[in-house]
């Protein structure tokens, strides 16, 4: 797929809204036709626009009251310090998130644990003990009052 058109913004905005909504209640609100609606969201799948459908779950309901974005710093700048780093926190399931971005740190963590004392031993137990890792910063959400991803 080479270009995306004003319908295919509107069926991935109403699949970002519902990406269970059935393809006929697609095709009414971006007033398509079925058929074509379904090629287009074919297409979009197939050229890897919409990488996959996922259910979005409530933290609490899962136990999860602590979230945090936790900036990290490595001691070295190497290629093996950055895939060592990022191998361990892809095991790190405490780890929602993980952002290799610019600036004074190399990564941007989100994290979600029951409460501060799980925290704590993520903090300790599994970041602190990287070996690649020089500098913690925790930022502690205190609320989300705008959250695209729910």
């Amino acid at each position: 797929m080479t270009k995306i058109d004003e319908k295919d913004h509107q069926i991935l905005r109403e699949l970002s809204r519902d990406g269970r909504i059935s393809n006929l209640d697609l095709a009414e609100k971006v007033a398509l036709s079925p058929s074509a609606t379904l090629r287009r969201v074919q297409a979009l799948e197939r050229a890897g626009v919409i990488k996959g459908y996922r259910a979005v779950t409530d933290p609490a309901k899962l136990g999860i009251g602590f979230i945090a974005y936790i900036t990290v710093g490595l001691g070295t700048h190497t290629k093996a310090s950055q895939s060592a780093f990022e191998a361990a926190v892809a095991r790190a399931g405490e780890v929602r998130e993980c952002h290799n971005i610019t600036g004074t740190v190399e990564y941007l963590l989100r994290v979600e644990v029951a409460d501060l004392v799980a925290y704590k031993r993520f903090h300790t137990d599994i970041l602190g003990a990287l070996p690649q890792v020089a500098t913690i910063t925790t930022f502690v959400v205190m609320g989300s009052p705008k959250d695209t991803r729910a």
